[in-house]
């Protein structure tokens, strides 16, 4: 599998992750998603995050939407 299916099937997996760690709909998420770049957040440090698990990206997308000022949902 190329490296570009494998960024498309992390982004798809988190975004489906989000929606229940966050208690969000895949609308709701895809929008944040959208709005501050985390889909091209996920393929600018794929190199880094593909070496970890799901959770920990996960955490790290908070991370980055928060200094955003995006507001999530729980």
């Amino acid at each position: 599998m190329g490296k570009e299916t494998q960024i498309t099937f992390m982004q798809a997996r988190l975004v489906r992750l989000a929606t229940q760690e966050w208690r969000l709909t895949m609308q709701a998420v895809n929008a944040l998603f959208q709005k501050y770049g985390v889909y091209a957040y996920i393929e600018k440090f794929w190199d880094l995050f593909h070496i970890e698990g799901d959770f920990a990206v996960l955490d790290d997308v908070r991370q980055y939407l928060e200094t955003k000022g995006a507001v999530i949902g729980h």
